[in-house]
Protein backbone atom coordinates (compact mmCIF):
# COMPACT_ATOMS: atom_id res chain seq x y z
CA UNK A 1 0.00 0.00 0.00
CA UNK A 2 1.39 3.21 -0.51
CA UNK A 3 0.48 5.27 2.48
CA UNK A 4 1.23 8.64 2.95
CA UNK A 5 -0.66 10.62 0.19
CA UNK A 6 -2.60 12.96 2.55
CA UNK A 7 -1.67 15.99 4.75
CA UNK A 8 -3.52 17.96 7.21
CA UNK A 9 -6.14 17.08 9.97
CA UNK A 10 -9.17 19.50 9.07
CA UNK A 11 -7.94 20.99 5.68
CA UNK A 12 -6.85 18.08 4.25
CA UNK A 13 -4.86 17.42 1.05
CA UNK A 14 -4.67 14.33 -0.85
CA UNK A 15 -2.68 14.10 -4.06
CA UNK A 16 -2.51 11.28 -6.55
CA UNK A 17 -0.46 10.62 -10.27
CA UNK A 18 2.47 9.76 -11.48
CA UNK A 19 5.13 11.51 -13.83
CA UNK A 20 4.43 9.66 -16.51
CA UNK A 21 0.82 8.14 -15.81
CA UNK A 22 -2.61 9.45 -17.50
CA UNK A 23 -3.41 12.20 -14.52
CA UNK A 24 -1.99 14.25 -11.56
CA UNK A 25 -4.65 14.89 -9.58
CA UNK A 26 -5.37 16.55 -5.87
CA UNK A 27 -8.54 15.99 -2.95
CA UNK A 28 -8.88 18.73 -1.00
CA UNK A 29 -11.52 18.24 1.72
CA UNK A 30 -12.00 20.66 4.85
CA UNK A 31 -11.85 23.45 2.37
CA UNK A 32 -15.14 25.68 4.24
CA UNK A 33 -18.31 26.27 1.93
CA UNK A 34 -18.67 29.67 0.47
CA UNK A 35 -15.72 30.51 -0.51
CA UNK A 36 -15.75 32.02 -4.47
CA UNK A 37 -13.65 29.54 -6.62
CA UNK A 38 -12.64 29.02 -10.14
CA UNK A 39 -10.88 26.81 -12.40
CA UNK A 40 -9.35 30.51 -13.35
CA UNK A 41 -7.96 30.93 -9.89
CA UNK A 42 -6.13 27.51 -9.83
CA UNK A 43 -4.73 28.33 -13.67
CA UNK A 44 -3.26 31.16 -12.07
CA UNK A 45 -1.19 29.35 -9.62
CA UNK A 46 -0.19 26.36 -12.23
CA UNK A 47 0.55 29.03 -15.07
CA UNK A 48 3.34 30.07 -12.99
CA UNK A 49 5.19 26.45 -12.01
CA UNK A 50 7.10 26.72 -15.14
CA UNK A 51 9.78 29.52 -16.28
CA UNK A 52 9.48 31.11 -19.77
CA UNK A 53 12.81 30.73 -20.47
CA UNK A 54 13.67 27.30 -22.78
CA UNK A 55 17.45 27.10 -21.45
CA UNK A 56 16.84 26.81 -17.55
CA UNK A 57 13.48 24.15 -17.70
CA UNK A 58 13.06 20.62 -18.88
CA UNK A 59 12.03 20.28 -22.53
CA UNK A 60 8.57 18.49 -20.94
CA UNK A 61 6.29 21.62 -20.85
CA UNK A 62 2.96 20.54 -19.81
CA UNK A 63 -0.14 23.03 -20.47
CA UNK A 64 -1.88 21.94 -17.40
CA UNK A 65 -5.08 22.56 -18.05
CA UNK A 66 -6.68 22.59 -14.43
CA UNK A 67 -10.31 20.51 -14.21
CA UNK A 68 -12.44 20.88 -11.36
CA UNK A 69 -14.06 17.95 -10.99
CA UNK A 70 -16.59 18.10 -7.65
CA UNK A 71 -16.57 20.47 -4.45
CA UNK A 72 -17.67 23.70 -6.17
CA UNK A 73 -21.46 24.90 -7.60
CA UNK A 74 -22.39 28.10 -9.10
CA UNK A 75 -18.55 29.44 -8.11
CA UNK A 76 -18.32 28.58 -4.69
CA UNK A 77 -16.97 25.55 -2.55
CA UNK A 78 -19.59 24.11 -1.34
CA UNK A 79 -18.20 22.13 1.69
CA UNK A 80 -17.85 18.86 -0.18
CA UNK A 81 -14.32 17.92 -1.01
CA UNK A 82 -12.66 19.23 -4.22
CA UNK A 83 -10.84 17.10 -6.64
CA UNK A 84 -8.95 19.10 -9.65
CA UNK A 85 -6.78 17.45 -12.06
CA UNK A 86 -4.81 17.78 -15.28
CA UNK A 87 -3.31 15.38 -18.37
CA UNK A 88 0.05 14.44 -18.30
CA UNK A 89 0.19 14.87 -22.48
CA UNK A 90 3.64 15.15 -22.81
CA UNK A 91 5.22 12.12 -21.81
CA UNK A 92 8.20 10.50 -23.40
CA UNK A 93 9.07 6.97 -21.42
CA UNK A 94 11.21 5.89 -24.19
CA UNK A 95 14.42 6.00 -22.03
CA UNK A 96 13.32 4.31 -19.14
CA UNK A 97 13.00 0.48 -19.72
CA UNK A 98 16.52 0.47 -20.48
CA UNK A 99 17.51 1.76 -17.15
CA UNK A 100 14.84 -0.21 -14.95
CA UNK A 101 17.71 -1.99 -12.91
CA UNK A 102 19.55 0.54 -12.68
CA UNK A 103 18.84 2.67 -9.97
CA UNK A 104 19.69 6.11 -10.77
CA UNK A 105 22.25 8.14 -8.58
CA UNK A 106 19.94 10.63 -6.08
CA UNK A 107 16.78 9.37 -7.03
CA UNK A 108 14.37 7.33 -4.86
CA UNK A 109 14.56 4.59 -7.41
CA UNK A 110 16.83 1.85 -5.24
CA UNK A 111 14.53 2.50 -1.93
CA UNK A 112 11.22 3.12 -3.94
CA UNK A 113 11.92 -0.44 -5.61
CA UNK A 114 12.41 -2.22 -2.83
CA UNK A 115 9.49 -1.04 -0.82
CA UNK A 116 7.39 -1.80 -3.32
CA UNK A 117 8.84 -4.85 -4.90
CA UNK A 118 9.31 -3.51 -8.01
CA UNK A 119 5.73 -2.65 -8.82
CA UNK A 120 5.86 0.90 -8.51
CA UNK A 121 5.57 3.29 -11.83
CA UNK A 122 9.50 3.45 -12.15
CA UNK A 123 9.35 5.86 -15.67
CA UNK A 124 9.87 9.65 -14.46
CA UNK A 125 10.85 8.83 -11.09
CA UNK A 126 6.87 7.94 -11.16
CA UNK A 127 5.27 9.29 -7.70
CA UNK A 128 8.48 10.81 -6.08
CA UNK A 129 8.99 13.01 -9.55
CA UNK A 130 9.14 16.57 -9.10
CA UNK A 131 5.79 16.09 -11.78
CA UNK A 132 3.60 15.59 -8.65
CA UNK A 133 4.00 19.14 -7.74
CA UNK A 134 1.48 19.79 -9.69
CA UNK A 135 -0.95 18.46 -7.38
CA UNK A 136 0.19 20.50 -4.54
CA UNK A 137 0.64 23.49 -6.19
CA UNK A 138 -3.64 23.15 -7.28
CA UNK A 139 -3.86 22.36 -3.32
CA UNK A 140 -2.30 25.56 -3.09
CA UNK A 141 -4.46 27.39 -5.11
CA UNK A 142 -7.01 26.84 -3.27
CA UNK A 143 -5.76 27.32 -0.05
CA UNK A 144 -4.03 31.05 -0.55
CA UNK A 145 -7.49 32.12 -2.05
CA UNK A 146 -9.20 30.84 1.55
CA UNK A 147 -6.21 32.45 3.65
CA UNK A 148 -6.78 35.95 1.39
CA UNK A 149 -10.05 36.26 2.68
CA UNK A 150 -7.69 36.66 6.16
CA UNK A 151 -5.56 38.90 4.66
CA UNK A 152 -3.15 36.08 5.41
CA UNK A 153 -0.28 36.36 2.04
CA UNK A 154 2.49 33.25 1.77
CA UNK A 155 5.15 34.70 -0.69
CA UNK A 156 8.34 32.58 -1.73
CA UNK A 157 11.08 33.12 -3.94
CA UNK A 158 14.49 32.57 -5.00
CA UNK A 159 17.81 33.68 -2.37
CA UNK A 160 20.28 31.74 -4.21
CA UNK A 161 21.11 29.33 -6.96
CA UNK A 162 24.44 27.44 -6.78
CA UNK A 163 26.67 29.82 -5.81
CA UNK A 164 25.46 32.67 -6.98
CA UNK A 165 23.16 34.73 -3.58
CA UNK A 166 21.53 37.58 -3.50
CA UNK A 167 22.17 39.25 0.08
CA UNK A 168 19.22 42.22 -0.53
CA UNK A 169 16.33 41.97 1.94
CA UNK A 170 13.09 42.36 0.25
CA UNK A 171 9.35 43.51 1.15
CA UNK A 172 6.47 42.11 0.40
CA UNK A 173 5.81 44.78 -2.73
CA UNK A 174 8.93 44.06 -4.30
CA UNK A 175 8.59 40.08 -3.90
CA UNK A 176 5.20 40.66 -5.35
CA UNK A 177 6.29 42.21 -8.59
CA UNK A 178 9.54 41.35 -9.51
CA UNK A 179 9.71 37.59 -8.54
CA UNK A 180 8.47 36.21 -11.61
CA UNK A 181 9.73 38.41 -13.96
CA UNK A 182 12.50 36.36 -13.79
CA UNK A 183 13.12 33.18 -14.70
CA UNK A 184 14.67 32.16 -11.40
CA UNK A 185 11.73 33.48 -9.70
CA UNK A 186 14.75 36.11 -7.51
CA UNK A 187 13.53 39.51 -6.72
CA UNK A 188 17.14 40.89 -7.39
CA UNK A 189 16.63 41.17 -11.36
CA UNK A 190 20.63 41.99 -11.34
CA UNK A 191 21.32 38.88 -9.28
CA UNK A 192 18.68 37.02 -11.02
CA UNK A 193 20.54 36.60 -14.48
CA UNK A 194 23.49 35.55 -12.75
CA UNK A 195 21.44 33.02 -11.39
CA UNK A 196 20.07 32.22 -15.04
CA UNK A 197 23.88 31.91 -16.43
CA UNK A 198 24.86 29.87 -13.47
CA UNK A 199 22.29 27.29 -14.73
CA UNK A 200 22.73 27.93 -18.29
CA UNK A 201 26.47 27.04 -17.58
CA UNK A 202 25.69 24.15 -15.69
CA UNK A 203 23.58 22.41 -18.22
CA UNK A 204 26.62 22.74 -20.73
CA UNK A 205 28.87 21.22 -18.46
CA UNK A 206 26.14 18.00 -18.27
CA UNK A 207 25.64 19.36 -15.10
CA UNK A 208 22.92 20.76 -12.12
CA UNK A 209 22.99 23.06 -9.18
CA UNK A 210 20.69 24.01 -6.42
CA UNK A 211 19.80 26.69 -4.36
CA UNK A 212 17.76 28.45 -1.55
CA UNK A 213 13.98 29.28 -1.59
CA UNK A 214 13.04 31.83 0.62
CA UNK A 215 9.41 32.00 2.13
CA UNK A 216 7.47 34.41 3.78
CA UNK A 217 3.86 34.23 5.71
CA UNK A 218 2.24 37.62 6.76
CA UNK A 219 -0.25 38.10 8.55
CA UNK A 220 -0.71 35.36 10.43
CA UNK A 221 -2.85 35.22 13.54
CA UNK A 222 -1.16 35.64 17.04
CA UNK A 223 -1.64 31.76 18.56
CA UNK A 224 -1.92 29.50 15.47
CA UNK A 225 -0.23 26.00 16.25
CA UNK A 226 -1.00 22.79 18.54
CA UNK A 227 1.54 21.42 20.40
CA UNK A 228 3.38 19.70 21.19
CA UNK A 229 3.30 17.23 18.10
CA UNK A 230 1.32 19.78 16.18
CA UNK A 231 3.13 22.84 16.44
CA UNK A 232 3.16 24.74 13.23
CA UNK A 233 6.96 25.01 12.57
CA UNK A 234 7.15 21.19 12.69
CA UNK A 235 3.92 20.93 10.65
CA UNK A 236 5.29 22.96 8.18
CA UNK A 237 8.86 21.70 8.16
CA UNK A 238 6.71 18.44 7.75
CA UNK A 239 5.12 19.96 4.36
CA UNK A 240 8.12 21.22 2.95
CA UNK A 241 10.61 18.05 3.41
CA UNK A 242 7.46 16.38 1.08
CA UNK A 243 8.05 18.64 -2.01
CA UNK A 244 10.64 16.74 -3.78
CA UNK A 245 14.41 18.24 -3.52
CA UNK A 246 14.14 20.07 -0.35
CA UNK A 247 17.25 18.49 2.02
CA UNK A 248 16.72 21.85 4.64
CA UNK A 249 14.67 23.79 6.46
CA UNK A 250 15.17 26.49 8.82
CA UNK A 251 13.15 29.29 10.36
CA UNK A 252 14.28 32.87 11.52
CA UNK A 253 17.58 32.94 11.68
CA UNK A 254 18.18 29.02 11.47
CA UNK A 255 21.47 27.86 12.61
CA UNK A 256 23.01 31.47 12.83
CA UNK A 257 21.08 31.57 15.97
CA UNK A 258 23.25 29.11 17.85
CA UNK A 259 26.43 31.34 17.49
CA UNK A 260 24.38 34.25 19.23
CA UNK A 261 23.96 34.87 23.00
CA UNK A 262 20.43 34.82 24.71
CA UNK A 263 19.89 38.73 24.71
CA UNK A 264 21.15 38.97 21.13
CA UNK A 265 18.70 36.49 19.84
CA UNK A 266 16.05 37.22 21.65
CA UNK A 267 13.20 39.45 19.95
CA UNK A 268 12.38 42.46 22.34
CA UNK A 269 8.57 42.98 22.90
CA UNK A 270 7.82 46.43 21.97
CA UNK A 271 4.70 48.64 21.15
CA UNK A 272 3.86 49.29 17.50
CA UNK A 273 0.46 51.27 16.16
CA UNK A 274 -1.75 50.24 19.09
CA UNK A 275 -0.60 46.71 18.89
CA UNK A 276 2.23 43.92 20.77
CA UNK A 277 5.17 43.42 18.57
CA UNK A 278 8.68 42.67 18.47
CA UNK A 279 11.74 44.67 17.30
CA UNK A 280 13.25 41.98 15.48
CA UNK A 281 12.29 38.51 13.98
CA UNK A 282 15.37 35.95 14.49
CA UNK A 283 12.40 33.50 15.70
CA UNK A 284 10.74 33.53 12.12
CA UNK A 285 7.72 34.42 13.80
CA UNK A 286 7.41 31.35 15.61
CA UNK A 287 7.51 30.56 19.29
CA UNK A 288 6.33 27.25 21.35
CA UNK A 289 4.91 25.91 18.01
CA UNK A 290 3.03 29.01 18.51
CA UNK A 291 2.46 32.33 15.64
CA UNK A 292 3.64 35.40 17.37
CA UNK A 293 2.20 37.69 14.98
CA UNK A 294 5.21 38.57 13.37
CA UNK A 295 6.33 37.62 9.41
CA UNK A 296 6.99 33.59 9.48
CA UNK A 297 10.13 33.27 7.80
CA UNK A 298 11.48 29.87 6.13
CA UNK A 299 14.04 28.95 4.14
CA UNK A 300 14.29 26.06 2.16
CA UNK A 301 17.67 24.31 0.76
CA UNK A 302 16.87 22.69 -2.76
CA UNK A 303 19.33 19.92 -3.70
CA UNK A 304 20.97 19.62 -7.40
CA UNK A 305 18.57 17.93 -10.00
CA UNK A 306 20.42 14.18 -9.53
CA UNK A 307 19.62 13.59 -13.51
CA UNK A 308 22.87 14.65 -15.06
CA UNK A 309 24.25 13.96 -18.13
CA UNK A 310 27.44 12.80 -16.49
CA UNK A 311 28.58 9.07 -16.27
CA UNK A 312 27.75 7.80 -12.76
CA UNK A 313 28.64 4.60 -10.82
CA UNK A 314 25.44 2.41 -9.73
CA UNK A 315 24.81 -1.25 -9.71
CA UNK A 316 22.61 -3.45 -12.20
CA UNK A 317 20.01 -5.01 -9.64
CA UNK A 318 18.95 -7.77 -12.19
CA UNK A 319 22.86 -8.83 -12.29
CA UNK A 320 23.62 -7.37 -8.77
CA UNK A 321 26.94 -6.05 -10.58
CA UNK A 322 28.15 -2.49 -10.03
CA UNK A 323 27.70 -0.86 -13.54
CA UNK A 324 27.70 2.62 -15.14
CA UNK A 325 25.03 4.68 -16.38
CA UNK A 326 24.51 7.62 -18.38
CA UNK A 327 20.89 9.48 -17.90
CA UNK A 328 19.33 10.46 -21.34
CA UNK A 329 16.05 12.41 -21.72
CA UNK A 330 14.36 15.81 -20.74
CA UNK A 331 15.53 17.20 -17.50
CA UNK A 332 15.73 20.49 -15.25
CA UNK A 333 19.77 21.84 -14.65
CA UNK A 334 17.89 23.44 -11.84
CA UNK A 335 14.78 22.65 -9.74
CA UNK A 336 14.83 25.69 -7.76
CA UNK A 337 12.89 27.86 -9.95
CA UNK A 338 9.97 25.34 -10.19
CA UNK A 339 10.36 24.76 -6.01
CA UNK A 340 9.38 28.27 -5.38
CA UNK A 341 5.16 27.91 -6.29
CA UNK A 342 5.54 24.46 -4.55
CA UNK A 343 7.23 25.77 -1.69
CA UNK A 344 4.66 28.45 -1.48
CA UNK A 345 1.44 25.61 -1.97
CA UNK A 346 2.99 23.74 1.35
CA UNK A 347 3.43 26.85 3.81
CA UNK A 348 0.02 27.56 2.61
CA UNK A 349 -1.89 24.41 3.28
CA UNK A 350 -0.56 24.10 6.34
CA UNK A 351 -1.42 27.48 7.36
CA UNK A 352 -4.80 27.22 5.77
CA UNK A 353 -5.30 23.80 8.11
CA UNK A 354 -3.95 25.26 11.01
CA UNK A 355 -5.93 28.06 10.87
CA UNK A 356 -9.26 25.91 10.22
CA UNK A 357 -8.20 24.16 13.15
CA UNK A 358 -7.59 27.07 15.64
CA UNK A 359 -11.05 28.37 14.54
CA UNK A 360 -9.21 31.57 12.85
CA UNK A 361 -11.30 30.19 9.78
CA UNK A 362 -14.70 29.36 10.36
CA UNK A 363 -16.36 26.14 8.54
CA UNK A 364 -18.98 28.38 6.70
CA UNK A 365 -17.85 31.63 5.06
CA UNK A 366 -19.71 34.79 4.71
CA UNK A 367 -20.52 36.27 1.18
CA UNK A 368 -17.59 39.00 0.48
CA UNK A 369 -19.15 42.00 0.29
Amino acid sequence: MLAGNSIGKEFTVTTFGESHGKFVGVVVDGCPAGLALSEADIQIELDRRIPAEPKIVSARIEKDNAKILSGVFNGFTTGAPIAVMVENREVDSSNYDAIKDLPRPGHADYPARIKYGGFNDYRGGGRFSGRVTVALIMAGAIAKKLLSRFDVDVLAYTTAVGNIETDKKFSAEEIRMNKYAASTRCPDVACAEKMEQEIVNAKKEGESVGGIVECMALNVPVGVGEPMFDSLDADLAKALFNVPAVKGVEFGLGFEISELKGSESNDSYIMKGGEVATSSDNMGGILGGLSNGMPIIMRVAIKPTPSVGKEQKTVNLSTMKESKLTIKGRHDPCVVPKAVPAVESAVAVTLADHMVRSGFIPKVLERAK
